[in-house]
């Protein structure tokens, strides 16, 4: 599969009154066309940042951004904002976490899409408003001819985000970033929109990032799944020899605190003791020593290096995990 989209060493930092806050610590990943990566990683490891550094989205005096992204190999980190302006919508868009905040509550849901699509497609209106109408009927929203004229207030946490992500395809993009699609969600409904998302991937033939703090969400959704930590890839595998052969303690304490089917009745999760380190101390130890049950004097002194076991799985740690036996 070709490259799609390609994120180089890609650093960011923003200035504060402590000092340089590490947000992105130099992470290399691509995606290929009709790929779906997991991003996955506690509340500040990284993640959202990453993306909205690689859309152009985050800008500003005390914003820091470097490296190389690419979108199918045109270089986006050195574009103005009105530059890479231009490839939002039609080839990449981003399903953000909240749609409550996402959508204007003072509009009614047909306009919003509507003003999109004859913008960036240059649609008339009445072609527009037809538009509307079969986004929100892929997206299963029931009667979409009446939902048009609803204000955003009127809809479930579930509609909502079925119409942030009707709002992201509506020009056709070849990438969606999907950042914590299912965040507030209920059981049921999480699990309707993440196969509404693995269908739309598969009729559309778009490549799909989705970010989440939860394994779980991305284990049967996924080609592949990078784990960050302190805002640097500390695994990066297939989906099914991330689970298989777990080689980061980090990714095995996520693994212990995601509830099991097979786990005995009563039993308690396993959380990961500690908090991520401080974004702005500066240090030669790797970053989850602090925390891991496995760390040697070495882990606490020596920074490790993202390296390769010889089968494409990628891992951050001086004593991976081995395999459990057949």
């Amino acid at each position: 599969m070709s490259a799609l989209f390609e994120l180089e060493n890609l650093r960011v930092q923003f200035d504060t009154k402590r000092g340089k806050l590490h947000a992105v610590r130099g992470v290399t990943l691509h995606i290929a066309a009709g790929e779906c990566l997991g991003i996955v990683g506690e509340s500040g490891s990284g993640k959202t940042v990453m993306w909205r550094a690689a859309m152009g989205l985050l800008r500003g005096k005390k914003v820091h951004r470097s490296g190389s992204v690419r979108l199918l190999g045109r270089e986006l980190l050195p574009m103005s904002a009105k530059e890479v302006r231009h490839f939002w919508g039609t080839e990449i868009a981003m399903v953000f976490q909240d749609p409550m905040t996402a959508l204007n509550p003072v509009r009614r849901i047909g306009s919003q899409f509507s003003e999109a699509l004859v913008k960036r497609l240059r649609m008339d209106k009445a072609a527009a408003n037809e538009r509307v109408v079969e986004l929100l009927r892929l997206v299963r929203m029931p009667e979409p001819e009446k939902l048009v004229r609803k204000y955003p207030l009127q809809l479930s946490g579930g509609m909502r985000q079925r119409v942030m992500i009707a709002m992201a395809i509506a020009c056709n993009p070849k990438l969606l970033l999907a950042d914590e699609p299912t965040t507030a969600l209920d059981v049921t409904v999480q699990a309707q929109v993440l196969e509404l998302l693995s269908d739309l991937r598969e009729k559309l033939g778009m490549g799909m990032v989705i970010v989440t703090h939860d394994l779980g969400i991305v284990a049967g959704h996924s080609d592949r799944i990078a784990v960050l930590y302190a805002g640097e890839v500390v695994e990066l595998a297939t989906t099914r020899s991330l689970f298989a052969r777990t080689k980061m303690p980090y990714t095995e304490a996520l693994l212990k605190s995601i509830p099991r089917l097979d786990g005995k009745r009563g039993e308690t999760l396993q959380a990961i003791e500690g908090a991520p380190p401080d974004p702005v101390a500066q240090t030669a130890a790797c970053f989850f020593a602090p925390r891991c049950r496995y760390a040697t004097e070495k882990c606490r002194t020596e920074h490790p290096e993202l390296l390769d076991d010889g089968t494409g799985h990628w891992y951050r740690c001086f004593y991976p995990l081995k395999a459990p036996a057949q």
